[in-house]
Parts: structure tokens; C-alpha cells; sequence
């Protein structure tokens, strides 16, 4: 399949987001019509916790430490980067397209947002953000708003919303991994 990188991502490119709601995690209240996640976990402290998490963020680590494989057209999230998350292996193995929508870079707080494109099982975004606070904690935030997006996947509601529950979990142990090793 690696032959054909170019030609998925030059598709994905072209494709419009599977959603209306572009930016909407940046938001007070996320939009309704979808199921959401909310979760803000202290990962480390530090300043260098904080610069090392940010950067595993940034450069698709956390994916990788997550057990993802991820494909990107950028070697770190940039808006209009796209990437092709990977999941399970073999005729098995899920591809999970997305585009990123906006980051934030500023100097305690740094992250992105990805929405979703044709292909993905679920339609909506995904915002992960390390804040760095004045008592030295790094916090790691991830919002999302998605639901179903094909006939399958709503069939299968019920285990998306777990699905989804364990990748979030293990984007914490993650992110957590990264800022503990800055050393």
C-alpha cells in the first residue's frame, strides 16, 4: 500500500471534512448533535515535561505511543496537514483519515485539532492540548465531537463510543510516557 500514499493523500486533499463544524472544539460548548468527550488529566510537571509532551504531540509520537500508525503529509501537525491513522494489522487494520484544522502554538499552551475526512467510521474533530500552568503542572485536554458516520458504524454506536473511550485513555498514558521522559 505504500505505492499508493501519494495517491490517497492527493484524494484526501482534495476531499471536503465529513462535518460542518470546523474549529468547534475551540469552543465553550461543543455542537449537540453528537456525542462528546471531555477529558483534562494532569500529565507531568515541569517545563520539560511540558516542552516534551507538546512536541510527542506535535510530531504524531503520541499516535505511535497509542499503538496507531500514522501516515501524514507533514512530519509535524500543521493546518491542512493530512494524516491516515492506522489501527489493528493485517486485512484488519482500520484507516482512519483526518485533516488538521488549526493548532495552537503559543508558549504555555500548544496543540491541534483534526476533523475528519471520507473513509473515516466516525464524522467530527479531535482537539488535543498541553497547558503548561503556573504551579509547573502539564495538563493534557482532548475534546471531540463525532458520531457515526456510515451504516456500519452506527450499528455499531455502542462500541465506537468505547472504541473511542480506550484511544483517549491510551492518548493519556501516552502523553503522560512522553513528558515523564524528558530528562
Amino acid at each position: 500500500m505504500r505505492d499508493t500514499w501519494p495517491e490517497t493523500f492527493a484524494a484526501l486533499a482534495a476531499a471536503d471534512l465529513t462535518y460542518a463544524e470546523v474549529g468547534a472544539t475551540r469552543d465553550a460548548s461543543l455542537p449537540s448533535a453528537y456525542g462528546h468527550v471531555l477529558r483534562d488529566v494532569v500529565v507531568g510537571k515541569g517545563r520539560g515535561a511540558f516542552e516534551q509532551a507538546a512536541e510527542g504531540l506535535f510530531t504524531w509520537q503520541m499516535h505511535r505511543e497509542a499503538g496507531l500508525a500514522p501516515v501524514s503529509t507533514a512530519q509535524r501537525a500543521a493546518v491542512g496537514a493530512i494524516v491516515v491513522l492506522r489501527a489493528g494489522l493485517g486485512p484488519a487494520r482500520l484507516a482512519i483519515p483526518c485533516r488538521v484544522v488549526y493548532t495552537e502554538e503559543e508558549s504555555d499552551r500548544r496543540g491541534f485539532a483534526y476533523g475528519t475526512l471520507p473513509g473515516h467510521p466516525e464524522c467530527g474533530e479531535e482537539a488535543f492540548l498541553v497547558r503548561y500552568t503556573t504551579s509547573g503542572e502539564v495538563h493534557v485536554r482532548i475534546r471531540a465531537f463525532s458520531r457515526p458516520a456510515s451504516l456500519l458504524a452506527r450499528a455499531g454506536e455502542p462500541l465506537s463510543r468505547l472504541a473511542q473511550a480506550y484511544a483517549t485513555s491510551r492518548y493519556i498514558t501516552a502523553i503522560r510516557r512522553l513528558a515523564n521522559s524528558a530528562g
